[in-house]
């Protein structure tokens, strides 16, 4: 379970896969290169750090990874709460959360978490990642534009607002690299897919700016050099308060990073008709987050666009992503002095493009149309993301989940007196249908239908008090209830105490797995008796005949409770 895919792979490799893998490598290095420096300036760091992100994290996550063809390095979704972490508590604070968000990850996999990530509501998913692609989106207005707003703030409503005030200051040059990027990132794939129109955008436009002396930033003149070696590894300084306040934040990236990786790591086996280790590729993850920080990197996770870019290049190993962190590194070592070359609003039209990619309008549209209880969830960790911030509106996204598919499940699990709603002819043609059966006049029979949880166990209580005049034998039909939880079994155990007391019997009929495994931890199958807890429905009416003292109907006398069955017979 914990073995990387390098080291299964490794003895079935062939030298003509290998080689395929380091060519699909460097493109994917190339490829990576202009993402790695856009998202690391948009994250509020400087241009290197997301270089050495790409650089370490792409090696770990490929060396010990659960994935074949996975690409690790900084992405878009770790651009909001990194920003703010920066903004609020430092480069310390954002190395402290990085750090503890890897511990998670890997505590996660090595927990076996990673099949339960992937239930994560999808309305939270397209919510959040739509919200992110918006606030990415609207953080390149300054350098897309050339506003020269110094400080731009970090809250949405107000970034909007200094927008529009500064609205008289764009400055044409930088609107026409702009743009001339935003063209040739479009329409360059047509030409070719091998190399990236992010890659000739930076080009054409370093070279116009340069020959034309251009009036437009630059990485060099808002960041200085980009250094031509990764720097040595330090610790952050650990601080008690600190740590406790970065707790959610942490989680935050944790669980992004997991959602991110896994999700890529599930699109990148259809394309190549593998299968990942999710829980290795967890560990692998987390360990990338524990490295990155200790030599000045970002927050790492699985790339989906760069892990699709490997798959069509014919990348089919882990070797082609450990070439590609060694790419970035040689490009950073022997070109990393023209890198600081490159034009701010070249890399504003690249996170441009990305934002527009990572918004899935059409998903989200099409989720407008799901249950309306979908779409409040939808829009509300949308919004959230947009104004707020990313990590309540992932909270706030999940609670809102589990809270309506809770309500959900309450609907779907119904609880009736079945001995006084006989009112469905269907009920008729089943042989097992109460109204088919010889049911005496002091025997209660109710029927639970879904799972006997908190829902259904609050319906059932609010029943029993409609009871007028309580009977003799109460009869719980359970031949539909595959599940049963606390809030069940401790109304059964109230059911017990107050029937004790007024001399009800209760019997339990079509009694499942689960919830006879449970009643049996709980220990109410010994107060309820064995000979209580039945197969069928006929077995518990003869049973309620045997409390009331009348003869049984033609069943035998040593019928066998269903405690000592294998399976329900209802």
């Amino acid at each position: 379970m914990f073995k990387p895919k390098l080291f299964v792979m490794l003895p079935t490799m062939t030298r003509a896969q290998i080689m395929n893998d380091i060519m699909a490598g460097i493109l994917v290095g190339i490829v990576a290169l202009p993402l790695a420096i856009a998202f690391g300036i948009a994250s509020g760091v400087a241009p290197e750090k997301g270089l050495v992100t790409a650089v370490i994290g792409g090696f770990i996550v490929s060396f010990l990874g659960g994935s074949r063809v996975q690409i690790g390095g900084p992405t878009g979704a770790f651009i909001i709460i990194v920003f703010g972490i920066v903004q609020q508590y430092g480069i310390n604070g954002l190395m402290l959360a990085t750090l503890m968000a890897g511990i998670i990850l890997i505590l996660m996999g090595v927990a076996q978490f990673g099949s339960i990530i992937k239930f994560i509501p999808y309305p939270v998913v397209v919510g959040f990642t739509s919200g992110i692609a918006v606030v990415i989106f609207s953080s390149q207005i300054n350098d897309f534009f050339g506003m020269h707003i110094e400080k731009v703030p970090a809250d949405f409503i107000e970034k909007w607002h200094i927008y529009f005030q500064h609205i008289n200051s764009i400055q044409k040059e930088t609107l026409i690299i702009a743009f001339i990027s935003l063209l040739i990132i479009i329409f360059w794939s047509k030409l070719s897919r091998k190399i990236p129109g992010s890659i000739i955008a930076i080009i054409v436009t370093t070279f116009i700016v340069q020959i034309f002396h251009l009036p437009v930033d630059t990485i060099e003149s808002r960041f200085g050099d980009i250094p031509s070696s990764l720097p040595m590894p330090i610790m952050p300084h650990f601080d008690y308060a600190t740590i406790r306040l970065l707790i959610l934040p942490a989680t935050t990236i944790a669980l992004l990073a997991a959602i991110e990786a896994l999700l890529s790591a599930v699109v990148s086996d259809g394309m190549i008709g593998a299968r990942h280790k999710s829980n290795m590729e967890l560990v692998a993850q987390g360990i990338a987050n524990v490295v990155s920080p200790l030599f000045g990197g970002i927050p790492v996770t699985g790339a989906i666009a760069r892990t699709a870019t490997n798959i069509k290049n014919g990348g089919r190993t882990p070797i082609a992503g450990i070439v590609h962190a060694i790419t970035l590194f040689l490009i950073m070592v022997i070109f990393g002095r023209w890198a600081k070359l490159i034009p701010m609003p070249t890399l504003a039209a690249i996170l441009v493009v990305v934002a527009y990619n990572m918004s899935e309008y059409h998903v989200f549209i099409r989720l407008l149309k799901s249950p309306r209880s979908d779409v409040i969830v939808l829009l509300t960790t949308f919004g959230l993301t947009v104004i707020f911030d990313l990590t309540l509106a992932i909270e706030i996204g999940m609670v809102l989940a589990v809270i309506l598919f809770m309500r959900r499940m309450a609907n779907v699990s119904n609880v009736s007196i079945i001995t006084r709603e006989l009112k469905d002819d269907e009920e008729r043609y089943d042989v097992n249908a109460i109204q088919n059966k010889d049911v005496p006049d002091t025997v209660e029979v109710y029927e639970i239908n879904g799972p006997f949880f908190f829902g259904a166990a609050t319906k059932f209580k609010e029943i029993i008090r409609r009871v007028e005049n309580p009977p003799k034998v109460m009869i719980l039909r359970m031949r539909n209830v595959m599940a049963i939880d606390a809030t069940g079994l401790n109304l059964l155990s109230e059911i017990i105490r107050d029937n004790k007391k007024i001399g009800i019997h209760l019997i339990l009929s079509g009694v499942h797995a689960q919830p006879l495994f449970a009643l049996t931890r709980y220990n109410l199958a010994d107060e309820i008796g064995e000979k209580n807890i039945l197969g069928n429905i006929d077995d518990a009416l003869d049973r309620a005949r045997e409390f009331l003292g009348l003869p049984k109907l033609g069943r035998p006398d040593n019928f066998t409770p269903v405690v000592n069955r294998e399976m329900s017979m209802d």
